[in-house]
């Protein structure tokens, strides 16, 4: 058995299709096709049900490829502490984030490639947490910073970094009096633009207003934090968005920064990474880069006030 059988059937149990398959590992269809056929004669079972296309994995093949990306991961983990022992840390450290940490993921990766010069970092930050922890366990991610829930985050080792706090930035003009906070029944009488229901910044503010027997019905909806700042600035619209944005996105000029009163959005934001022992030497350095800066010292509490 070659590594490179089990990097290809990996492959096209992650692509599903023999040809993107074989595009993302560099090689012919015919190449990969046969190093597969050759798994399969070795194991004495077979993996792929195959027709005039790709029909998806065996019941063998979906069991035997758990077995396969692990086997892939400790390869790489291995030939990474290697490495390390000769150089220092190097290789790719793959890390999923939830849109609202994307504000805050810098605190951790910049002092983490201060430390480590030769590791290169991939971030794709688009990824709902369940998604990322699903990731971690197919080898597919190393490491995630998600909103921990112990349905998503079993059997994952957690590492928590800091709490978010949500708060209301509306444009001044919208608003009659001046206040650091301000109650539900003001903010939900504003214009509002909000995150797309089913994003987990939209469920908080949901879940809170559900506890008041409240709702809102926002005129506008969207899947970006910048977007619905971008609507703030004209000055015609109130969002709900986490305060470590506006560390990293000044509040549109002229809007102003409210805390939300009784109750506080709040949520707890944590990494994550795979449980098993010894594991990758890149995601143990992670951890204790995570552990060392304490992001939620530099985060802070929440601010209110006027935009610059």
């Amino acid at each position: 058995m070659l590594f490179r059988q089990l990097e290809y059937f990996v492959a096209l149990a992650r692509e599903r299709h023999f040809a993107r398959a074989a595009a993302a590992c560099h090689v012919s269809q015919p190449a990969l096709s046969e190093a597969i056929r050759k798994l399969e004669h070795e194991l004495k079972v077979p993996l792929v049900r195959r027709g005039r296309k790709f029909e998806g994995l065996t019941p063998e093949g979906e069991r035997l490829v758990l077995w396969a990306r692990r086997i892939l991961a400790d390869h790489d983990a291995l030939k990474q502490e290697v490495a390390a022992l000769q150089t220092g840390l190097t290789g790719e450290l793959r890390l999923g984030v939830v849109p609202a940490a994307a504000s805050t993921v810098a605190l951790l990766t910049d002092p983490f490639c201060a430390e480590h010069p030769l590791v290169r970092v991939r971030l794709e930050t688009s990824l709902r947490s369940a998604d990322i922890a699903d990731r971690i366990r197919r080898f597919e991610l190393d490491a995630g910073i998600v909103h921990p829930d112990p349905q998503h985050t079993a059997g994952l080792e957690v590492t928590p970094l800091y709490e978010e706090h949500h708060v209301l930035v509306v444009g001044s003009e919208l608003l009659t009096g001046r206040s650091d906070t301000i109650s539900w029944t003001d903010a939900l009488a504003l214009p509002m633009c909000l995150l797309t229901t089913g994003m987990r910044g939209r469920q908080l503010v949901d879940d809170a207003l559900a506890t008041r027997d409240l709702a809102v019905a926002p005129q506008l909806e969207a899947d970006s934090v910048v977007a619905l700042l971008a609507h703030v600035g004209t000055g015609r619209w109130a969002t709900i968005v986490p305060q470590t944005w506006m560390r990293t996105l000044s509040p549109p000029a002229g809007a102003c920064v409210l805390r939300l009163d009784n109750p506080s959005v709040t949520a707890r934001v944590a990494l994550v990474t795979g449980a098993v022992e010894p594991g990758s030497v890149l995601t143990r350095a992670l951890v204790t880069t995570a552990r060392r800066v304490r992001i939620a010292d530099a985060v802070g509490a929440p601010q209110a006030g006027a935009g610059q």
